[in-house]
């Protein structure tokens, strides 16, 4: 057993040395979330289980933590947009397969340079730096803002999520990987949608196919993953299992709900939030993607509010420019989807509730107002 260290640094190279340390000394560790209150950050190093938290100021012994096995080198916190986030543990050898996959899938003649911008305490945002402290790859820090100034510092390579995409100019780049939220319809062609989850260790399937060694399937409707990148525990269950079409039982059930043809992934989104209304079935993302694209509309989530005669009725929340947009998404719902999907509410919100990597977080949607 050994202990678990919280690296509490700002994303930048301070939390780069701290990581490269630990992997020299097969020290695991977790990373804090910087913008946490002294409130939630107490929570966060409990949710964790650090025994050791490591900042600016120094190490400190931490008496509430709980130690790890030898073989795990990251403990992190799903993102928590289905629920109460849980502690993944996740091997030595599954973060190498991950840094190792990942780096041989998107070099093009040369090493990727990453400009890290996503937050480190999320696996698509420490997935950058450890594709150079594992691999080969090299980063260029500086301002996340500042796309433009890392492309001069011969930035090749950046993750980000959808919110980067609409705010900024991101064609200079040899590769943008996207991660979090469904993907826009259109994407220029240096963007690679990609799907995964903390779970599996970062992004595990990129423009819908799978990256060597990663197996996919769909049982019953859900996605379920095989693969060396995949997370070995929760800090306080064991991973779950499901017997796969081969007939064995080491696949991990994602909670999602999707189809593989031919090797190809289609995501339809989170089962646990998937609306029956009437005995018909929407999916939340397949709507909020038909709405999203309507003129005066900056924003929207959908979801299902308890109905006595309907099971659930279909509700959109939207963030728009002022205008209303009743009759337009009642009959976009109906042409892209079937007349079932049409919203029986629709809200006008100020913001949607999402979590720092662009998901929405769906437990929070019924009672938004």
């Amino acid at each position: 057993m050994a202990d678990l260290f919280a690296l509490d640094f700002e994303l930048g190279p301070d939390l780069e040395r701290a990581l490269r340390d630990c992997v020299e000394d097969t020290t695991a560790f977790c990373v804090l979330d910087q913008r946490l209150s002294a409130r939630q950050r107490l929570e966060q190093l409990s949710a964790l289980g650090a025994t050791v938290r490591w900042g600016s100021d120094g190490r400190t012994r931490l008496t509430t933590g709980r130690a790890v096995d030898d073989e795990i080198g990251l403990v992190m916190l799903t993102s928590g947009s289905s629920g109460a986030p849980k502690a993944a543990e996740i091997t030595w050898a599954a973060l190498r397969a991950s840094a190792r996959i990942t780096q041989a899938t998107l070099r093009h003649g040369s090493d990727p340079v990453w400009f890290p911008v996503l937050p480190a305490n999320h696996i698509g945002g420490l997935a950058v730096l450890l594709r150079a402290i594992l691999d080969d790859a090299s980063l260029v820090w500086g301002d996340p803002t500042d796309f433009a100034g890392a492309l001069t510092r011969g930035a090749t390579h950046v993750s980000v999520v959808r919110t980067h995409l609409a705010r900024h100019d991101l064609s200079g780049f040899e590769v943008v990987l996207l991660g979090g939220a469904r993907p826009p319809s259109l994407t220029e062609s240096n963007v690679i949608t990609t799907w995964g989850m903390t779970e599996t260790g970062s992004g595990v399937v990129y423009n819908a196919e799978a990256l060597p060694g990663v197996e996919l399937a769909s049982v019953d409707g859900e996605i379920v993953v095989r693969s060396p990148t995949l997370f070995r525990s929760y800090r306080s269950m064991e991973r779950p299992r499901i017997v796969g079409p081969d007939g064995a039982d080491d696949w991990f059930p994602t909670g999602d709900g999707g189809t593989v043809v031919d090797g190809r992934l289609a995501v339809h989104g989170r089962l646990a939030y998937v609306i029956n209304t009437g005995g018909e079935k929407v999916w939340p993302e397949d709507l909020e993607s038909a709405i999203a694209g309507l003129d005066h509309v900056r924003d929207v989530a959908v979801t299902g509010v308890d109905d006595p005669q309907w099971g659930q009725r279909v509700v959109a929340l939207v963030v728009t420019d002022g205008e209303r947009v009743d009759d337009e998404i009642r009959g976009l719902a109906a042409e892209r989807i079937g007349p079932w999907a049409k919203p029986k509410e629709i809200r006008y919100v100020t913001a949607i509730p999402r979590t720092s990597n662009g998901k929405i977080r769906r437990s929070d949607l019924p009672y938004l107002q």
